[in-house]
């Protein structure tokens, strides 16, 4: 699978994108992640493990622990795809912008 789509596969499911967020403070072990739900560390691991393959973390190991961190970089699949419909938005503000000043003359 694509990097850039196993990067929105990550991003799909709201406890990986929670994830994400506890790892922008800080690297963490999966026990530490798992510390912040209610779910086994195995499947906390299966959750670090696709953000993992989509790019979204790193992972490195020191001694025992394993430490995930996030991987901003990974995001420029998913940015890169956004900013395609960036021309969009722009072209709907702009009609909505000469519609209201039209309506206030």
């Amino acid at each position: 699978m694509e990097t850039g789509q196993q990067a929105f596969r990550a991003l799909s499911d709201p406890t990986r994108r929670e994830i994400l967020m506890l790892l922008r403070k800080e690297a963490m072990t999966i026990g530490a992640v798992a510390e912040n739900f209610d779910m086994t560390r195995a499947a906390v691991k299966k959750h670090l493990t696709v953000l993992s393959d989509g790019g979204l973390i790193t992972v490195q190991t020191r001694g025992r622990e394993r430490l995930n961190s996030l991987n901003p970089l990974g995001m420029a699949p998913v940015l890169d795809w956004l900013s395609f419909f960036d021309g969009f938005w722009d072209d709907r503000l702009d009609a909505l912008k000469t519609a209201i000043e039209k309506d206030k003359t």
